[in-house]
Order: C-alpha cells, then sequence, then structure tokens
C-alpha cells in the first residue's frame, strides 16, 4: 500500500508540477512578448511627438549657436531625453549634452539617408564611439523643403530592459509559488485518497481472512466512498453466506447425528435379539415370537424413519408434485378421524370432528392433506393420555383454517420456537416410551408451506396443545 501512496504521490506531483511549469512558462513568454512590443510602441510614440516638438521649436534655427544649445538644453530638461542634431552630411553637430564629446561624429549613412527623404522614425541607430543599446527616432530638422538635417531622440534601452528583468523575476517567483502549492496540494490529494484506501485494504485483507463483520469506514462522499459502500456490501452478503454456511453445517451435523442416533436403538435391539436367537438362548416358542414380534416392530420404525427421510427430502428439495383438485376438508378429516378412532378407544381418549357450515372446498392433494392431519393427529396421541382429540374446521377470511386440539401435556414455551425442527422432540426424557422419528411435524410444515398455507403451534404445559393450519380456499368464482 506504500508503494500505491507513492506512485499516486509522483503522478499527481508531476501532473500538478508540468500544468503549472507549462501554465506558467507559457504564459510568461507570451505576456513578456506583447508587453515588450507595448512598450517598445509606446516609448517609440512618446520621442517621436517630443521630436516633432523640438523640431518645432528649432526648425528656425539653422545655425549651431549658443542659442540653439540653450533651446535643446531645455528641452532636454522638459522631455527628459537627449537631443541630437545632425547636418545633411549625418555628421552630430549639436548635442543637448555640457560636453561635445559626440559632435563630429557621424550617424548611419541610412538613417541620414531615410530622414532627408522625410521619413520621420528610425529605431535601430549606430553612432561611432557608442556600444550601449538605445531606443532612438529621428525627424527632419527644418520646415518644409528647408531641411538642414535631422533631430534624434535616444532614450537608454536599460530601462526597459530592467522592466523586462523584473517582469521575468515575478514570473519566476510565481512560479516557485506555483511550485510550492502544488507540492502542498499533491500532498494532501495524496494523503486525503491513500488514507482511505489504506482502510479499505485492512480492511480488504480481515475480509480475506475471514473476518466478515469488519466494515470501512470513510467519511467522504465520492467514488471512494461508493468504493467502500461496495465492499461494505459485499462483506454483508460474505458474512450472510458464511452464516448460512455454519447454520447448513450444524445442520448437517445434527441431522447425522440425529439419523445415527434414531437408527441405532431399532438396530441395536434388532442385533441384541437376533444373537440371543443365533446362540441359541431362547429355547421356547412363545418367548421367541416375542423377539419376532420386537425385531419386526423396530425394522417397521426403522422404514418408517426411512420414508419419513425421503419424504423430507423430496420436499426440501421441491421434488414432489401436487395433483391438486378441490377437496372438502370435513370428508378427509372424518376419514383421518375414523382410521385413528381404535387407537384413540384403546387409550380411553374420545376423538371429535367439528366442521363449519358450508365450509368452501380447497384445492389442494387430497392425500397431502390427509398426510398432514395423520402427522398432527398421530402426534397429539403421542402425548395425550387422557381427555380428547379434537378436529375442527372454519373459515378465515380467504383461508379454511384446521385445527387439531388434545389435552395432552403440553410444550414449554422454549421449545415452542423449535417445534417444527427435523428430529426435535419434546419428550426426550420419555423416548423409549413414545416412539417416533422426530420428523412428522417438519413434514407437516413443508407440505403445508407447499400448499401455500401457513401453520402455528399454542400450547400450555400440562393442559394441552392447538395445532392450527390455514389453507386457501377456493374463491366462488372459481
Amino acid at each position: 500500500m506504500l508503494g500505491m501512496s507513492k506512485s499516486i504521490y509522483r503522478r499527481l506531483l508531476v501532473s500538478f508540477l508540468a500544468t503549472v511549469l507549462v501554465g506558467l512558462g507559457i504564459t510568461g513568454i507570451v505576456l513578456s512578448f506583447f508587453t515588450k512590443e507595448y512598450i517598445y510602441n509606446a516609448k517609440e510614440e512618446e520621442l517621436l511627438r517630443m521630436a516633432k516638438k523640438v523640431n518645432a521649436a528649432i526648425h528656425n534655427s539653422n545655425e549651431v549657436n549658443k542659442q540653439l544649445l540653450d533651446k535643446l538644453a531645455m528641452l532636454d530638461e522638459s522631455f527628459d531625453t537627449r537631443i541630437w542634431l545632425f547636418d545633411t552630411k549625418g555628421k552630430i553637430v549639436a548635442t543637448s549634452m555640457k560636453d561635445e564629446m559626440l559632435t563630429g561624429k557621424s550617424v548611419a549613412v541610412s538613417i541620414a539617408s531615410n530622414v532627408l527623404h522625410g521619413k520621420s522614425a528610425v529605431t535601430e541607430l549606430q553612432i561611432e564611439g557608442l556600444d550601449d543599446p538605445m531606443l532612438s527616432v529621428s525627424v527632419p530638422w527644418g520646415e518644409g523643403e528647408n531641411v538642414y538635417g535631422g533631430i534624434i531622440l535616444h532614450a537608454p534601452i536599460e530601462g526597459i530592459e530592467k522592466t523586462f528583468g523584473q517582469m521575468r523575476e515575478s514570473i519566476l517567483w510565481a512560479t516557485l509559488f506555483g511550485v510550492l502549492l502544488s507540492t502542498i496540494m499533491v500532498s494532501y490529494l495524496s494523503w486525503s485518497i491513500s488514507r482511505p484506501l489504506r482502510t479499505i485494504e485492512r480492511t480488504a485483507a480481515e475480509i480475506g481472512r475471514g473476518n466478515y463483520a469488519e466494515r470501512v469506514q470513510v467519511d467522504t462522499s465520492d467514488e471512494i466512498s461508493d468504493l467502500a459502500q461496495t465492499i461494505n456490501t459485499m462483506a454483508q452478503k460474505l458474512e450472510k453466506v458464511e452464516q448460512e454456511r455454519h447454520h447448513l453445517e450444524q445442520v448437517r451435523n445434527d441431522f447425522l447425528a440425529n439419523v445415527s442416533h434414531e437408527l441405532r436403538t431399532p438396530l441395536t435391539a434388532i442385533q441384541g435379539f437376533l444373537e440371543a436367537l443365533q446362540d441359541g438362548l431362547v429355547e421356547e416358542e412363545e418367548a421367541r415370537q416375542k423377539y419376532y414380534a420386537v425385531m419386526y416392530t423396530e425394522t417397521m420404525q426403522v422404514n418408517r424413519l426411512v420414508d419419513d427421510l425421503m419424504d423430507l427430502m423430496k420436499l426440501e428439495n421441491n421434488e414432489v408434485n401436487l395433483a391438486k383438485f378441490p377437496v372438502d376438508v370435513a370428508d378427509v378429516m372424518n376419514r383421518v378421524a375414523f382410521s385413528f378412532h381404535q387407537e384413540a378407544e384403546e387409550k380411553g381418549l374420545r376423538m371429535g370432528v367439528e366442521v363449519e357450515d358450508e365450509l368452501p372446498r380447497i384445492y389442494a392433494d387430497k392425500d397431502r392433506i390427509a398426510q398432514i392431519l395423520k402427522n398432527l393427529v398421530k402426534n397429539a396421541l403421542k402425548f395425550t393420555t387422557t381427555g380428547e382429540i379434537r378436529m375442527r374446521a372454519s373459515l378465515e377470511e380467504e383461508y379454511v383454517q384446521i385445527q387439531v386440539i388434545d389435552t395432552g401435556m403440553g410444550i414449554a414455551a422454549d421449545d415452542l420456537d423449535r417445534i417444527w425442527e427435523r428430529f426435535f422432540k419434546v419428550d426426550r426424557g420419555r423416548s423409549k416410551n413414545n416412539k417416533g422419528t422426530g420428523l412428522g411435524l417438519a413434514i407437516v410444515k413443508e407440505l403445508v408451506e407447499l400448499h401455500d398455507g401457513k401453520c402455528r403451534v399454542e400450547s400450555t404445559p400440562g393442559k394441552g396443545s392447538t395445532f392450527t393450519i390455514w389453507l386457501p380456499r377456493i374463491k366462488p368464482e372459481n
């Protein structure tokens, strides 16, 4: 992550510095060019105006005398510029300076020729004996056809170059300030980007190690925040998948343990009886018949367990196809009550059926509805020793409500939420007396949901339980 941070910092720094340097460089070059051109042009025009004013003051003087020199000195002080006069041959005959060191020097022949032909401005001036560059203008000296020579006004370029130097220095300082500011901005931007990225990296590493409860905390509202939210969503889904995996693993382990337990008990009994019979320990025919009866009972228990397991697996894998037709609930309830009537009488229990008048039919698989009721009644018979078992059906809005009510031992409040689980048994302490697979109610729940219904149980320990299922009714228009 440190390398990534350095890479981000380096790329941002190069980008910002390149932008600043190129931008200020181009701006400085363009600004210098146009400013220099503007200053030179302005200075030339100013010198040209002053040169014409000088000529207006001395155009009647064609001889160099003290009066002319005094005028030149006065104009020098007024315009703050040097004034030279040269004759028609190009020789300097008078200056506005006190010393006469330039007197007798010659100007360039081209300049003298241009001025004598009426050209009034020159930007380059070459004077014998002078090496310093000057910005100069020249105009004819005289009036009309009376041209005595030329007037030259010049100003050293040193001041203009100094201005340009100051401008270049200002641009350089601005560039240095821009570089410094860019470095500071890049450092901050790099920090603001790399800090949440490091947080995301640490969180991703924790998620990679299996800590799916870890979340990214980013207090920005940009693309990095969107990335953090995506990672949080992914972690949430992974956490949910992991929880489901653990749950499925626990269910699988519980399933194997329960199946092993349910199979071990009857198989152990069968093995013990077979060994006794095989070793000839049971000689009396009556005793052998009892052994055979017990083994038959245990074998039937294993068969019921296998059948229930197959039914439950098919239901959970959506491999059960319902043959739905209009079903008369009262008819199914009476048939189920009749099939358990003898068993209820043997235990001294009353079996009753209550059906509301003009109860509408349900659209369902008749055999599966009978299986649901048989499992509920069988469960009620198992845990009811005195009293009665009643099946009751009534209309409740869009559903037909079917209840199986018993006066048995009841179910503890802590067990109510688990009553529909596979292999869960309320009578864990009395499982030897009440044999069952522990799958009946799980099958009931799956079948009810397969019919788009719902189920619920209410119970009071010592007073009995009420199992209620709701199945969609057939609407009158159907």
